[in-house]
């Protein structure tokens, strides 16, 4: 499961991939990535015959927008809701991360990725159909479902982690990232030693690496929670320009370095806030000496956008099984549910308890807003009672507008970290990059929740009394 073919077939037979022929990489592949958003059933794409490249040279977005590739991505069962997925994740989440190094990668010296090496002169990046996603972007971007692997200059860990990378000319590109995190400590601490960072970037592989990848994991786990998760160690080949490892079933690798003091402006880009939020600012420029490439090789793509977008329903249930582990780990109890709203992303997290003390509501909003995930732009944060559906924002809009007081149920907290691509922030940001979070307690007032109004419901049975007489009018 870690051959992106194999689970491209795996697509197409639960009916779950279109294939495009004959799209423009000049913004026509982000285009059509960003229309199908709207469709109920949000098909994975598969461009080829792209205007100006060989057939077989292909891009795949959309990857994992549905429960049902998520779930085939992960090695989980199929459910039958996304409050289930989001539970078994996060049951399975503590397994995997227990068990990583008992799943460390395991060195092969062949593998799909050797089909094809250049080196040299002979590395040209543009043979790739790399898409200009969006009308505005500062240029084609090579890395967006990329995973850039790194290794601490001190520990030796390998950090996977997903950073966008912007292409500048043939041989070079540009690494954007945020501060704090793996890959970019480790870029800095070689050039404050002077010293070149080694780089290896795999832009084409099976969706699991790149989720893997982007979501948040101990330093150096990475590739041990993806052989945890499909039961198998990942397989790699050791680039022998960086002495980095790499997928061996990648479609596409790219080796190299960054150097101290190169840089090059990277940006605009179109990102999953839903704005061009960063301007141009330097860069490290990636300089690539060696390229890997598997016969007909794919591109995993996957452009942001404001939500529904290529990555939102992935993150939204990957950072509600986080957040729900966090909050158990930190002793919270009672938590029911968590979701990180696809459409507000990290910005509107609601959290469903069953109250069972005074101040209960009230310390899982501040733990869930001061998490490393609710921290990472967090705006508002919303807990709820256990008989509303986190995920149901409509429930959730009820609940805020007749279970909580303005004056005694929302709080702001102040001076809390934001992030470089926060639209609220007005350049240049002086002083550092602050956020306030907006906690709003949407539960019945403990002190005399026995005594709330009793809402309008119909009973079990009723409902199927009225569903079996009159189905044809009640669904």
């Amino acid at each position: 499961m870690n051959d992106l073919r194999t689970w491209l077939a795996d697509v197409a037979e639960m009916g779950e991939l279109k294939k495009v022929d004959g799209a423009d990489w000049d913004l026509e592949i982000g285009a059509i990535t960003m229309l199908s958003w709207a469709r109920r059933d949000r098909p994975a794409l598969l461009f080829d015959h792209i205007k100006g490249y060989p057939a077989g040279f292909r891009v795949l977005t959309g990857s994992t927008s549905t429960p049902n590739r998520v779930a085939l991505t992960l090695h989980l069962p199929k459910v039958a809701s996304t409050r289930e997925l989001v539970t078994l994740l996060r049951e399975k989440l503590n397994t995997w991360v227990d068990k990583h190094k008992e799943y460390s990668p395991k060195i092969v010296s062949r593998g799909p990725a050797l089909e094809n090496i250049q080196a040299g002169d002979k590395v040209n990046l543009l043979q790739f159909p790399i898409p200009k996603f969006h009308e505005e972007d500062g240029g084609r971007y090579i890395g967006t479902g990329d995973a850039v692997i790194t290794r601490d200059p001190d520990t030796g860990e390998i950090n996977v982690g997903t950073y966008r990378m912007q292409l500048f000319d043939e041989k070079t590109a540009g690494l954007f990232m945020v501060p704090g995190r793996h890959g970019r400590v480790h870029y800095e601490k070689y050039f404050a030693r002077n010293q070149p960072c080694p780089v290896v970037v795999s832009i084409g592989h099976h969706p699991l690496i790149f989720r893997v990848a982007s979501n948040e994991m101990p330093a150096g786990a990475e590739m041990g929670v993806i052989g945890a998760i499909q039961g198998s160690p990942l397989e790699v080949i050791i680039d022998e320009l960086t002495g980095l490892p790499f997928p061996a079933h990648s479609e596409i690798v790219l080796a190299g370095w960054c150097r101290p003091g190169n840089k090059r402006l990277e940006g605009p880009f179109g990102e999953w806030t839903g704005y061009y939020a960063s301007k141009p600012d330097p860069a490290p420029v990636f300089e690539v000496e060696r390229v890997y490439h598997r016969n007909d090789p794919i591109l995993l793509g996957s452009p942001p956008g404001r939500a529904p977008s290529d990555s939102s329903y992935f993150s939204a249930v990957m950072r509600s099984a986080l957040l729900q582990k966090y909050l158990s780990d930190a002793g919270v109890p009672d938590v029911r549910a968590v979701w990180a709203s696809e459409e507000g992303g990290t910005q509107l997290i609601i959290t469903s308890i069953k109250q069972r003390y005074a101040g209960h509501a009230k310390q899982a909003a501040i733990l869930t807003s001061q998490s490393s995930i609710g921290t990472n732009l967090g705006r508002y944060v919303i807990v709820v009672d256990e008989d509303i559906e986190p995920s149901n924002l409509q429930e959730v809009l009820w609940a805020v507008c007749t279970r909580s007081d303005p004056e005694k149920d929302i709080d702001i907290l102040r001076r809390t970290r934001s992030n470089p691509l926060d639209p609220m922030l007005r350049r240049p940001a002086k002083g550092g990059l602050f956020n306030s979070v907006a906690i709003i307690d949407a539960c019945k007032p403990f002190e005399w929740k026995d005594e709330f109004p009793q809402e309008i419901s119909i009973s079990p049975e009723l409902i199927a009394k009225v569903k079996q007489k009159f189905g044809e009018i009640v669904g």
